[in-house]
């Protein structure tokens, strides 16, 4: 059997694995450990692989930045923040049609900005805009969707784990994901809030106005947020400004994030401890998911696949944007089955040879740059998309009155705002590249 081949079998085996739920770390490192003793035919060198593999991640500098971003978003959390941020939205967007919606997603994407994680968004915005949307007779098919969806731009705007473990394989400045992150963050907010207010201007029924608050009480409510908008502006100011590294400004975001939920006197021992266990337990997973990747990018290194698929993909002449259309739509696909980090970490190894010979955008950095911003956006949509569909059953799990069909059929019209996003990423890349060439 041809080297070639065996890499094609690696990558079935390991599909195999993750459609059997094995966990996504373990499935990389034993596909990757055992195709590479099956290349170069020598199981103890494979095993001293993995061994180095898991310790090189584990004592990497560089992915201390991930823990103390997730502490900080654990902390702020639990210090009350979400409430407050959805309390702010709603005194500025309740007044129209559709306003609790459009406030829900305007949380989101300020908690995702703190907390980086799809899931745990949906779950807390779940927690606290379904109640009031139920109160003011909103449809539950329009509010559970825009829950779920809105759960997903914790994955897009910084600081966001899927951006710095991106950074960290194709050896570009997780700084400079962050700040390319913002802008089609922000847009695409924008896109589910115009889409919002445009089907309830329609069909009020499925999302009524509320009444509209005072200027004091509205400049009132950003009082309870300004500690995050403060924090949020110096972690990513600073690292802007080239103040600080990413992992300073992850460190000095979670110290910040203490003292914020020790002035607010919501630091108590029962907190630390949960935040700093959740903290653990969802660092540990990732890290082991990033060692077996990087034991699963050797043994394919070894098959020579990713050059091969260049190379095949190279000699096809395809225009790059047909070539771009297929890898996005294969995204989508694969989206749907695969978590949106495994699918980061399986991927990237191959495409980015491909990737690399794009003369869409001049030089290697900042195609990387923009390739990393539509990957992670192109990647939302596997969260709230059958049969993975986390979001979708974070929301479910909270609202157990709405059957999962109702919530996904909620969430299906934003499936095409974030293809709509991802084409204006294609069609207008300095939307992710302006902010970063300004650092």
């Amino acid at each position: 059997m041809s080297l070639t081949m065996i890499g094609i079998w690696g990558c079935i085996v390991l599909l195999i694995l993750l459609a059997l739920s094995m966990p996504v770390g373990f499935a990389l490192a034993l596909v990757g450990c055992f195709g590479y003793a099956l290349a170069i035919g020598d199981l103890s060198g494979a095993g001293h692989l993995l061994v180095s593999s898991c310790y090189e991640t584990f004592s990497k500098y560089d992915l201390s930045v991930i823990p103390l971003f997730i502490f900080m978003g654990q902390i702020l959390f639990h210090a009350g923040i979400s409430r407050r941020l959805y309390d702010a939205a709603y005194h500025w967007l309740s007044w129209l049609p559709g306003g609790l919606a459009m406030a829900t997603v305007g949380a989101c994407a300020a908690f995702g900005a703190i907390c980086g994680s799809g899931p745990a968004t949906a779950a807390t915005m779940a927690s606290v805009a379904l109640p009031e949307m139920r109160r003011r007779n909103y449809d539950m098919e329009l509010a559970t969707g825009t829950i779920a969806a809105g759960g997903s731009l914790g994955m897009l705007i910084p600081p966001s784990v899927v951006f710095i473990v991106y950074g960290i394989m194709a050896k570009v400045s997780p700084a400079k994901l962050f700040m390319a992150g913002v802008i089609p963050g922000l847009l695409q907010t924008l896109i589910f809030c115009v889409y919002i207010g445009i089907v309830c201007y329609r069909r009020p029924e499925l999302g009524p106005a509320g009444d509209s608050t005072t200027w004091k009480a509205k400049f009132r409510s950003l009082l309870g947020v300004i500690e995050t908008i403060v924090l949020f502006g110096i972690v990513m100011g600073g690292m802007f400004l080239g103040w600080f590294t990413p992992t300073e400004a992850a460190a000095i975001g979670a110290g910040a994030g203490l003292l914020v939920a020790l002035g607010r006197g919501a630091l108590t021992m029962d907190i630390l401890r949960k935040s700093v266990l959740e903290t653990l337990r969802t660092s540990c997973m990732v890290l082991i998911i990033i060692a077996g990747a990087t034991m699963f990018g050797r043994f394919l290194g070894v098959t020579n696949l990713p050059s091969a698929l260049a190379s095949a993909l190279v000699a096809s002449n395809l225009p790059e944007l047909v070539t771009l259309a297929i890898i996005m739509v294969g995204f989508i696909l694969a989206g749907c089955v695969i978590d949106a980090l495994a699918l980061v970490m399986l991927t990237i190894p191959i495409l980015l040879p491909v990737v690399e010979k794009f003369a869409l955008i001049g030089g290697r950095e900042p195609t990387l740059i923009w390739f990393g911003v539509l990957v992670v956006l192109v990647t939302q949509i596997g969260v709230i998309t059958p049969p993975v569909g986390v979001n979708v059953y974070v929301v479910g799990g909270i609202a157990r009155d709405i059957p999962l069909q109702k919530i996904f059929r909620g969430a299906f019209p934003f499936f095409w705002l974030i293809v709509l996003a991802s084409i204006l990423l294609v069609v207008f890349p300095q939307l992710a590249l302006w902010l970063p060439g300004k650092m």
